[in-house]
């Protein structure tokens, strides 16, 4: 059951205030932008659609669910292992950067903010792997650490995802805030059915079929102008 401190926390760490970055990155949208392939409303919603459901999210929604059961059932070693997929499992060099930023920043700041011995021994085991710790592994440590329920957990971390790259999208097309908060509202029943197959889904399956993002992602980094680092 979601208590009350629990829900805050999650409104807390998945805020836009939090500080982990997030409004410098953009998942591809900058060049697709570019290139005419995000033209509008419509265009932005089934990017983020596809980010979620055949790309990053798809694999992330996976280990989120590995490495909460893990610290859950304090199983180092399957923890071990989802770190080092989600570290290895990007599509490009930006990619890493966007994941692996925002997850340490967010770790740093929720072992200065949050009192936790549970989380510091964890934060420890993770030092050590000298891996690089994705944002959705990071938030799923500490979520669980925290005894939030997976679901719960999954959700925010979801619709967290979603909002930032929503919030890009209206920035680059550029779009009203109006069109920004219809694309969120009608990812809504997406992000509830890939959490759903997360949770009931196999932890190591993983893989993507967003070839699309990745080739933006690609051609960011070449970028002449860019207002984002992916």
């Amino acid at each position: 059951m979601t208590t009350d401190n629990n829900l805050l926390n999650l409104m807390t760490w998945l805020s836009p205030s939090f500080p982990v970055g997030g409004y410098a990155y953009s998942h591809g949208i900058e060049y697709a932008v570019e290139d005419g392939r995000v033209k509008d409303e419509h265009d932005l919603t089934a990017w983020i659609k596809a980010a979620l459901s055949q790309g990053t999210g798809r694999i992330d929604g996976a280990l989120f669910c590995a490495v909460w059961q893990a610290v859950t059932d304090n199983d180092m070693d399957r923890l071990r292992w989802a770190i080092e997929r989600a570290d290895l499992m990007r599509g490009t060099s930006e990619m890493v950067l966007e994941s692996s930023a925002q997850g340490q920043a967010f770790i740093d700041t929720i072992l200065q903010t949050w009192e936790s011995p549970r989380l510091k021994e964890l934060a420890d085991v993770i030092r050590g792997m000298d891996r690089q710790i994705t944002y959705a592994v990071a938030v799923s440590v500490v979520s669980s650490a925290a005894e939030i329920p997976l679901r719960e957990a999954l959700l925010a971390y979801y619709h967290a995802f979603a909002a930032n790259l929503v919030s890009a999208g209206v920035r680059l097309v550029p779009l009203g805030q109006i069109a920004g908060q219809r694309c969120l509202q009608t990812l809504k029943p997406v992000i509830t059915e890939i959490t759903e197959a997360a949770i009931t889904g196999k932890y190591d399956d993983l893989g993507t079929a967003a070839p699309l993002i990745d080739w933006a992602s690609m051609k960011h980094e070449t970028q002449y102008t860019r207002l984002f680092r992916s």
